[in-house]
């Protein structure tokens, strides 16, 4: 099986039976904010795309570049399609000229033509995506290939199960806004940011301790930040925050815990994986690019700028009334939302900053009151603040996914009143009736849902299932004194009271071993 990078999540796989293009990403994502480093524009990406197959593995736009998959992707491809809870991810392949699809059923092997078998692990939580994340294994000849790329599954036993895997995929740095957007001091900012670096980290060796294959594959990150205004956002500052460490720092911190088998491929660069062993060929040494970074994101930012400059072009859109579009496009989805809005439980501000850079124009999305309309100076605990031109053109295209565009550009600055709330971005990735739907019938199975199963860790007896997304706690969970963390997405439990103290709601089961758990009133579910 041979492997050939072609930048962040992507990768071609070839065999004899045929061959695999992954997440193909080239053009800037979320508002020309991201781009992929190193550098994958000047691969022979007709040649690259020239394939037998095509698996996206969800619709961030790191992972599916609509524009490069219409001009480069043969669309006598078949799409090798996870089983979402909704048809968006092939209506949008159609629209771009995609015809032939094969629907894989979730978690179940499927034999292609010539012994070339596959099988997608499909996630459908509202926070993945929200309509999906997915995972993708290949088999051929005996040599088995984990394409997890930044899919978070609670286990990867579905995988193991179906033999030993050979070469592991997956993410292990940043993809996210937080910390750096929140207005808070620097020093605050760089202690959140390292605790945020150091778990995803630990998320990652959990899964290759989990996996145990012979070579573990660093990919799908980091993005690289070429506008001026984000460039501190690079991990080429000494700061230890930053929450975008890139490949060379994975393969130092991965020797740290004893990892030797890593493998980095930049673009262009070729793994050729049997059962017995992996040999790979770069097109420059890996080391000396590395240690060449600064030069290498220099050089893209002056080749990239009149890129950036051509897109900040596009988003002004005087004619678009912010809020009274936000007004239109908003407020039946806030008639129709009853977990996501309880969730939130209260009003979210966005204060628009206008194009003289000094106007603010503040909007507030009340949740209880079901109604968008002006800032009335009342006390809120969840606040944006952006460019009023970006509001105008999610509003102009009918974006109906402000997460995995405005909020990931980041460019945007947020405050906050108490913790975490999931609900405040999962209401932000459905802003359509199809998703909106979707994440409310999804959040009613799982409030209704139980988990009886108790496990003891140190010493405590908890739930053996995560409030937050169901992950095993016997694989992720970690007890230090009273609170419980689970390291799968990092939230944090008092085991006492039972509180989430990194969200709201998701209380969790505890009691301490040895103690009788009291029983709840009648009338009320246990916790």
């Amino acid at each position: 099986m041979r492997v050939t990078g072609t930048g962040h999540a992507s990768m071609r796989i070839d065999t004899a039976a045929g061959s695999i293009l992954c997440d193909p990403w080239v053009n800037p994502a979320y508002f020309a904010s991201w781009f992929p480093f190193p550098d994958n524009s000047l691969l022979d990406w007709e040649a690259l795309g020239d394939v037998d197959y095509l698996y996206v593995s969800h619709l961030h736009r790191d992972h599916f570049d609509a524009a490069h998959l219409k001009r480069f992707v043969s669309k006598d491809a078949t799409v090798l399609l996870p089983a979402f809870p909704t048809s968006e991810m092939e209506d949008e392949l159609r629209e771009l000229g995609f015809t032939k699809f094969l629907k894989a059923p979730n978690e179940q092997v499927v034999e292609l033509d010539g012994g070339l078998k596959i099988m997608i692990q499909a996630l459908t939580s509202p926070t993945d995506g929200p309509i999906g994340d997915s995972s993708l294994w290949v088999e051929y000849d005996g040599v088995r290939l984990l394409n997890q790329n930044d899919a978070r599954p609670t286990d990867l036993s579905a995988f193991a199960e179906l033999g030993h895997v050979h070469a592991h995929m997956l993410q292990f740095s940043g993809a996210i806004w937080y910390p750096m957007v929140y207005e808070l001091p620097q020093a605050a900012k760089t202690a959140f940011g390292k605790q945020k670096r150091d778990r995803q980290f630990d998320r990652t060796w959990r899964y290759i301790d989990d996996l145990k294959a012979d070579h573990v594959f660093p990919i799908a990150g980091p993005p690289c930040f070429l506008d001026d205004e984000l460039w501190q956002f690079n991990d080429i500052h000494g700061d230890e925050g930053n929450i975008f460490p890139d490949q060379s720092v994975f393969l130092s911190e991965y020797a740290k815990v004893g990892g030797t088998n890593g493998v980095v491929l930049l673009p262009g660069s070729v793994a050729e994986i049997t059962t017995s062993g992996a040999s790979t060929t770069h097109p420059v040494p890996v080391e000396e690019f590395f240690a060449n970074k600064v030069a290498h994101l220099e050089e893209m930012r002056e080749r990239k700028r009149p890129v950036i400059e051509a897109e900040k072009a596009s988003w002004r859109h005087p004619e678009v009334d912010v809020l009274k579009e936000m007004q239109r496009r908003i407020e039946p989805l806030l008639e129709e939302s009853i977990y996501l809005a309880k969730g939130v439980g209260g009003p979210v501000r966005f204060d628009l900053v206008s194009y003289d850079g000094e106007s603010v124009e503040s909007i507030v999305v009340d949740f209880p009151g079901k109604q968008v309309r002006p800032y009335a100076d009342e006390k809120v605990r969840y606040r944006f603040r952006t460019e009023r031109a970006l509001i105008e053109h999610l509003l102009h295209i009918g974006e109906v996914d402000w997460v995995n565009s405005l909020f990931l550009s980041c460019r945007f600055s947020a405050a906050r009143i108490g913790q975490y709330n999931e609900f405040v971005y999962a209401f932000f990735k459905c802003l359509s009736t199809e998703r909106l739907q979707y994440a409310e019938g999804w959040y009613d199975e799982h409030e209704r849902s139980t988990d009886a199963e108790d496990i003891t860790l140190g010493d405590w007896v908890v739930q053996r299932r995560c409030p937050h997304l169901k992950a095993d706690l016997t694989r992720f969970g970690i007890v230090e004194g009273d609170q419980l963390t689970c390291q799968l997405h990092g939230w944090r439990f008092d085991l006492a009271s039972g509180r989430c103290l990194t969200s709201v709601g998701h209380k969790v089961r505890a009691h301490r071993a040895g103690e009788q758990q009291t029983p709840a009133p009648a009338g009320e579910a246990a916790s």
